[in-house]
């Protein structure tokens, strides 16, 4: 018998100067960044979210309290590869995820690639299985006027 879990996961960050912009582990921009405790890589973010809640194991904030000093500064592929090494734990393997982040500026085409092979080589797993899209909100809202960046991610997990 196969057990199919499903999990979806959603986070937003404000964008500061003088930082670097991670995206699924891949560094997309050296000048401006977000805003977080770890290194504010809100794709990866979502999808742990979207990983724990198809687990019903709660959220990343209760995995990785942002008032733990050990997660400051965090690279957040490290919390990615905890957080997949509990599901494999459990018995479950990915079975496809899928990506969308909302963000006006940098155009993230160029770095669709590298980040869906990261994704994939943190998780194990075949890079067929890993979708990562980008939109913008054509200037409209916090992420049009470039303040801020949303990810959302869904991914089906197989035991």
């Amino acid at each position: 018998m196969t057990d199919i879990r499903i999990g979806n996961g959603i986070d937003v960050h404000a964008i500061g100067e003088g930082l670097k912009m991670w995206l699924c582990g891949v560094l997309v921009d050296e000048t401006k960044g977000f805003i977080a405790h770890s290194d504010g890589d809100v794709a990866i973010h979502a999808l742990c979210d979207a990983i724990l809640g198809a687990l019903a194991k709660g959220d990343i904030g209760h995995h990785f309290p942002d008032s733990d000093p050990a997660y400051e500064g965090i690279d957040s592929k490290k919390l990615l590869t905890h957080v997949a090494k509990i599901a494999a734990d459990e018995g479950y393997r990915i079975g496809n995820l899928d990506i969308t982040i909302c963000l006006q500026s940098p155009k993230l085409a160029p770095y669709i690639s590298a980040m869906r092979e990261s994704l994939a080589y943190i998780l194990n797993t075949d890079v067929d299985a890993v979708s990562v899209k980008a939109t913008t909100t054509e200037h409209l809202g916090y992420i049009g006027r470039g303040e801020g960046c949303l990810c959302q991610a869904s991914v089906v997990l197989i035991k």
